[in-house]
């Protein structure tokens, strides 16, 4: 993949008296984001189809708004310019937010058919990390928040996005994003020098709000750093990229009706059943995949849902809160067969209803000890499905004032074997978009 790096911007947040004192800000990770330090970053790419795009109007209209506007909204984002710092003395790292801070803004260019690469046909999975940039990430720090814009001239641009995992979810990955194209919208009307942003997009950074006991973070800590204390980024080893396909696939709202009614009519337990569209699009997508692997009927293989926390904590967290509310729950110690046979997709369904029920009658205790527990039944090489990304979380709907997306992609499901990603169809209408990878067949 072709991409020539332009120039490579570091943008500091607008600052005023008010932010003196973020000179001495830390924001120490809490249990919700330990489960994520040495995990590959959340990164997401997203299309514009704007035609007749110069290289000039590129570098002259383009850049600067989306450059200006960043800097307004790390403003209100200050942590996202900052370092992940993990002193060898703390038990835990923390988010060290200093007055100099920046974050890096990659400018490049690429002659690539822009249709293609944003399309949902086969194409390589390679090819899109080409857009989306790198953290840079040593054993005791690790930067936040990288961006890349590159052009497609004649065609459009794509805004590249990579966060670090153990300081922001997608949720809250999902919420900067948002806010930049607000204010880069917001410079049309009027020249402001500090934005006012509304309610739901202003992040709160308040740590106390995540009331789960200390005592499971040393359990958590325990179970993730399987290399030391370190903030590397582990690279996973089972994929090849270079060997891997990628494609995009729909469920419409018909869809998911016609597979809810099959399970109400195959299971022996209906009722019981949480018969959502992630829990049906998500036994579907991984029923279909297992099959199309093939292999020794017998090889291990789970079911992870990570699972949002927001409104099952009490007091809840509030909707804008800056950081990690996922949990992992796995589900482990199946075998292939029990999901390629006939009813294999029911038993899917009634495997994932059972864990996402699970999620209103258990205590967040009895969910980390669970997910203990549940990795000591873990066999290495299992084929684990999991999904990144959520139909709730409207990255379609971010206009930065040059229309909405052509295209959005989970760059990083490439990297695991099994991970989906989930988003909402472009055109508005119920149902969910899926991206997947999977080994080319020779």
């Amino acid at each position: 993949m072709a991409v020539n790096v332009i120039k490579i911007l570091r943008v500091s947040y607008s600052t005023d008296s008010s932010l003196e004192s973020l000179n001495s800000l830390n924001l120490t990770l809490t249990f919700f984001d330990l489960p994520w330090i040495n995990l590959p970053p959340i990164q997401r790419v997203i299309f514009y189809r704007l035609l007749q795009l110069s290289t000039e109007s590129f570098h002259s209209l383009i850049i600067p708004k989306l450059e200006r506007s960043l800097s307004l909204v790390l403003h209100r984002y200050s942590p996202l310019a900052a370092r992940l710092t993990w002193d060898p003395k703390h038990p835990k790292p923390c988010i060290l937010v200093r007055h100099d801070d920046s974050v890096s803004l990659t400018v490049a260019e690429t002659n690539e058919d822009f249709s293609r690469v944003s399309g949902d046909g086969l194409r390589p999975a390679a090819e899109l990390r080409s857009f989306v940039p790198c953290l840079e990430a040593t054993d005791d720090s690790a930067s936040v928040l990288s961006l890349q814009v590159t052009l497609f001239r004649n065609q459009g641009f794509c805004i590249g996005v990579t966060s670090h995992h153990a300081v922001v979810d997608g949720k809250a990955t999902a919420l900067f994003i948002k806010s930049w194209a607000y204010i880069c919208r917001l410079q049309e009307e009027e020249a402001m020098r500090f934005p006012y942003l509304p309610d739901g997009l202003t992040p709160r950074f308040d740590r106390t709000v995540i009331n789960v006991p200390t005592r499971l973070e040393a359990k958590i800590l325990e179970v993730s750093l399987r290399k030391g204390k370190t903030l590397k980024i582990l690279e996973p080893s089972e994929i090849d990229a270079d060997d891997t396909v990628r494609v995009t696939l729909e469920l419409t709202q018909e869809n998911i009706q016609k597979l809810k009614e099959r399970v109400k009519n195959e299971s022996a337990r209906p009722l019981e059943l949480q018969l959502s569209t992630f829990v049906i699009a998500f036994a579907y997508i991984w029923t279909c995949v297992v099959k199309a692997c093939g292999g020794d009927a017998n090889r291990p293989v789970g079911l992870l849902v990570a699972a949002d926390f927001r409104h099952r904590l009490d007091p809840q967290v509030p909707e804008t809160y800056f950081g990690n509310c996922l949990f992992p729950m796995g589900s482990f110690g199946y075998e292939a067969k029990e999901f390629t046979e006939e009813d294999g997709f029911v038993k899917a369904v009634e495997t994932l209803s059972h864990s996402v029920k699970s999620l209103g009658s258990q205590e967040i205790e009895s969910h980390c000890m669970n997910y203990v527990e549940g990795l000591k039944k873990f066999k290495p090489g299992a084929q684990i499905g999991a999904v990144a990304g959520s139909p709730r979380l409207g990255i379609y709907g971010v206009d930065f004032g040059w229309g909405r997306p052509a295209k959005t992609e989970v760059v990083a499901i490439d990297r695991t074997r099994g991970l989906f990603s989930f988003s909402e169809r472009r055109d508005g209408q119920n149902g969910v978009e899926m991206g997947l990878c999977l080994k080319k067949v020779r």
